[in-house]
This record gives structure tokens, sequence and C-alpha cells, in this order.
């Protein structure tokens, strides 16, 4: 490579360009260019393998963040919920009795409406089990007396006594919990379990309280008019759950079928709430697992 020079003289008086060039030739090496900076930036090339590890790397972080939002927020809406039926009950606003029955059919059934806001990923329903499992440690700490809090026990026991924390109330949050891990939205097994045990026995023992002077036959304590709402409510909320999911994408049932499978898992929920072993396994045990049984055999999965 060379590079020419012309060395031309000006005449003084036309201004024009006279006499011979004198052309030199400089020899130009390669190496002068090579050391010389692209304008092009240089590609940075990965190899599928850590690409795909990066971009899980980065899903996974985002699913943590997302599920430990959603914890924190269940926890704060599921003490909101307790705290404010509390309140009512202390302004004399509504009954101490039925304040705690409120505080069980809605607990749980807003829990179960609040599985949808947690991530796709595998961890998202140990993160939805921790909501009942810090209320299952709340209730072991007062349950056995290491401390006190008496708003807790006034608002999910009969007779303010704490020792009841340990029955009832703690085999419900477990459920909860064992419905979340095991099927959570996967099944509908979980949520019409759940929905028997929070809307069905709910608000059969409301019902039952108050136009429950016709005893069953069998138990005395079980009214005809408790279990009737079992059966009915029970139906009722299970449907609107599966509904509720089933908008959602989770499910995808035929609802003739599915009505009829309800109704028999209704069925079977209420034929055990009315059977005289309270004293034996707690409501809070016996129907949700009852309806657990009914409900696999009936649906598959």
């Amino acid at each position: 490579m060379s590079l020419s020079l012309s060395l031309l003289s000006r005449h003084p008086i036309s201004g024009r360009h006279v006499g011979s060039a004198a052309t030199h030739v400089f020899p130009i090496s390669p190496r002068v260019f090579r050391g010389s900076m692209s304008v092009w930036p240089a590609r940075v090339s990965l190899d599928p393998h850590t690409l795909r590890f990066r971009v899980s790397a980065a899903a996974r972080v985002g699913h943590l963040l997302h599920d430990a939002g959603a914890t924190a927020a269940v926890l704060v809406g599921a003490y909101g919920l307790v705290l404010s039926f509390d309140n009512l009950s202390q302004r004399k606003l509504i009954q101490q009795s039925l304040s705690r029955k409120l505080v069980h059919i809605l607990s749980g059934l807003l829990f179960m409406v609040s599985w949808p806001i947690f991530s796709t990923s595998t961890e998202a329903r140990y993160f939805a089990a921790l909501v009942p499992l810090v209320n299952c440690l709340r209730l072991v700490i007062n349950g056995l007396s290491l401390v006190k809090d008496d708003g807790l026990i006034k608002s999910v026991t009969r007779e303010g006594n704490p020792k009841e924390l340990l029955r009832g109330p703690l085999y419900y949050v477990l459920m909860l919990i064992l419905s979340a891990l095991v099927f959570w939205r996967d099944s509908p097994v979980g949520v019409i379990s759940l929905s028997m045990m929070c809307g069905g026995d709910g608000i059969a023992d409301v019902i039952g309280r108050r136009f429950g002077s016709m005893k069953i036959f069998y138990n005395e304590k079980k009214s005809w008019a408790g279990s009737i709402s079992m059966f009915v409510f029970g139906f009722l909320v299970s449907t609107g759950m599966l509904y509720f999911y089933s908008i959602l994408g989770y499910y995808q049932l035929d609802w003739i079928e599915t009505l009829q499978r309800v109704a028999l898992v209704s069925l079977v929920a209420t034929v055990v709430e009315s059977l005289p072993i309270t004293e034996v396994v707690d409501d809070n045990i016996s129907v949700p697992l009852a309806s657990m049984v009914a409900a696999y055999l009936s649906f598959g999965y």
C-alpha cells in the first residue's frame, strides 16, 4: 500500500499552478491499520444452556418476590378480618358467637380466593401455606398459655378458654394447610372440602342455632334446619368456588356432571356432620376429610 503526494508551484502573476509536480511515494504498512478500533461493537455469544440458566434464575427470583408479597398481603388481610370482627363484638354490634362463626366462614373462603394471586411456580403453594401456618403457631402459643392474646381468644373460642384454641380452631387451620399443600389449584378436591368446612358447616351452625328446634332423631345436638342448610350452602359455596376457578382457567368442567358430583359430596358431608361423633372427632376434621374422600372418588383427581 502506498500514498502519493504531489507538490505544485503557483505562478506569481497568473496564479495558475505551473511546473511539474514532484510526486513522492510513501510506503504505508498494513500494520498501521491493525491497531485501529472497529466502529462495530463486539458480539458476545452465550451458549443455549447458559442463556436458559440465566432466564430461569431471573424468573425464579421474580416468582419468589411475587409470592413473598402475596403472602404478606394475605397475612395482613387475615389479621384485619379477625380484628374487624373483634371490634364489632366489643362494640356490641354483633354477638360474640356470631362473630366467631363469621370468622370461621370467611377466613377459609377468603384464603381460597387468594390462591390465584400467587405465582405459577411450584413453590407458590408453600408460600400460601405460610398464612395458616402463622395462625397455627399463634393458636398453639396462646393455647398453651405461653402468651395471652385476649382478642384472639374471644374471637375464635366459645367459652373464652385458651385450651379451646388447641381443638377446633387448630384443626381448622391444619385443614387449610393440608388443602393448600396437597391439592392447591390443581384439583377441585381441596376447593370443595374447604367449601364444605367453611361454607357448609359454618352456615349450618348459624342456622341451626336460630331455627333448629326440630332435632335429628339420632343426634339431639343437631337439627334438621342445620343439616338442610349444610347441604344447600355446602353445595352452593362449592359450586361458586369451582365456577370462580373455572373462569380463571384452572378447571375445565362438564357442569352437568360437576353439579351431580358436588351434590353427592354435599350429601356425604352433611351425613357425616350430623353423626353423634363430635366428642370423638371434631367437625373441622370429619367434614373436610369426608369431603376430600368423596370429592376425590367423584372427580378422580
